[in-house]
């Protein structure tokens, strides 16, 4: 978990023409608990943070979502529906996919429980050493 956290730490995006708070979400390329806490980490730095997803993936923003909520940690603010047009690697037709963003903010007591989660983790941590 430690690298887990540590890689989303080092996270750089660096193209500035997309949101400096949006996540797009892929359900084959990182574990779940990668966006969970990569979410975290975008709530505290921007207050809020969108999650996006195409296709197969919505299952895993709306999975995000929920524990995000479920822990008290994050509120919808909004959730838009769409499709958008793929052409596959072929260049044939476009193909429809469906597309969620979710848009969460953060609760009033975030940064009490993220602190408090960060006490936890450092007298595991201390118990470990001991």
């Amino acid at each position: 978990m430690e690298n887990l956290t540590e890689g989303v730490n080092r996270l750089n995006i660096s193209d500035s023409s997309l949101k400096k708070n949006r996540i797009q979400v892929s359900n084959t390329k990182k574990p779940l608990f990668f966006y969970v806490n990569l979410a975290k980490r975008f709530m505290q730095q921007y207050n809020d943070v969108e999650l996006s997803a195409l296709g197969m993936a919505i299952a895993t923003v709306v999975t995000i979502a929920e524990i995000l909520k479920n822990n008290g940690l994050a509120v919808e603010k909004r959730i838009t529906t769409s499709t958008v047009d793929i052409r596959d690697e072929f260049g044939g037709r476009p193909l429809q996919k469906a597309k969620i963003e979710i848009l969460l903010g953060k609760t009033e007591n975030f940064d009490e429980l993220m602190a408090a989660a960060a006490e936890e983790r450092e007298i595991g941590d201390y118990k470990e050493q001991n």
